[in-house]
């Protein structure tokens, strides 16, 4: 059996991570959000109309069953152009780009955006019997129960600028949903990190690992890796991925770092293609 997550499974388990994670929101808040997903074969596009960083407007997963064409991408336009975002993003794997992409994305009006590395590991060699990183004292790793959903969701999206209500509702509402765990770095009584992993079969995914300001550089995210690292095994997860921003010369991306350090390895340095209105 390989230890290498083929690069196909690694970008659809991320989607499905995504769409998943927003369409848990209830009918109200998707409609206020202007929420729409869209899945094409395997492949999924999601937007969200209300959020004014285009983040979330997102597609992947495609490739995997044959290479990549303009009818393949031209749906996702379509669908951006319908939900009225001013833009959007897909995400194709280097391996997956076929011959002639510069004139298919020439055709759909892409431009290459910024990069993420994408990373992962074997969770056969995660210890089963080791524990996470010892926190300062009164500082603890958990999971997140349903009566701390809102806590643990306004610093997950806060700390990354999202501070609309209808946003951390919508973060709120997968706590605790099937094929998800959540975690949260409690100082005391108040949750300062938080962290996710999604378990798709085989390969799980870490997800918004986020830490407030005034907690960073202290183990928390490290102690919450390792604790997303020990459920992806325990559910019987064979890998697990994680993407984060390139790391640009002269550059230092924390979180890469940290990735590193939990013993993921680099597989790819994959660009976003972005749609404009």
């Amino acid at each position: 059996m390989t230890t290498t997550v083929p690069s196909d499974i690694a970008e659809l388990t991320e989607i499905t991570a995504y769409t998943d994670f927003a369409t848990s929101a209830p009918p109200s808040v998707q409609e206020a959000l202007g929420l729409g997903a869209l899945h094409i074969g395997p492949a999924q596009a999601l937007a969200i109309r209300e959020d004014p960083s285009h983040f979330f407007n997102r597609a992947g997963g495609f490739g995997i069953d044959r290479p990549i064409t303009v009818d393949d991408l031209t749906p996702v336009c379509d669908f951006y152009r319908q939900q009225g975002v001013a833009q959007g993003s897909i995400m194709l794997a280097p391996r997956s780009l076929p011959p002639g992409w510069a004139a298919i994305a020439s055709k759909l009006g892409l431009t290459e955006g910024g990069r993420y590395t994408k990373l992962s590991r074997d969770t056969a060699t995660v210890p089963a019997t080791v524990g996470v990183p010892v926190l300062e004292a009164g500082w603890r790793v958990g999971v997140v129960e349903a009566g701390q959903a809102h806590e643990w969701a306004t610093v997950m999206m806060t700390t990354f600028g999202f501070t609309s209500p209808d946003m951390i509702v919508m973060a709120a509402s997968f706590v605790g949903k099937a094929n998800w765990r959540q975690y949260a770095v409690w100082a005391d009584k108040r949750i300062v990190a938080v962290g996710s992993v999604f378990l798709n079969g085989k390969c799980a995914h870490m997800f918004a690992g986020a830490t407030l300001p005034d907690a960073r550089g202290r183990g928390a995210q490290s102690a919450l890796l390792a604790a997303r690292l020990h459920a992806a095994a325990a559910e019987g997860c064979r890998w697990i991925v994680a993407e984060t921003a390139a790391e640009n010369s002269g550059e230092h991306n924390p979180s890469l770092h940290n990735l590193l350090r939990a013993g993921f390895e680099p597989m790819y340095d994959r660009a976003n293609w972005l749609w404009h209105a």
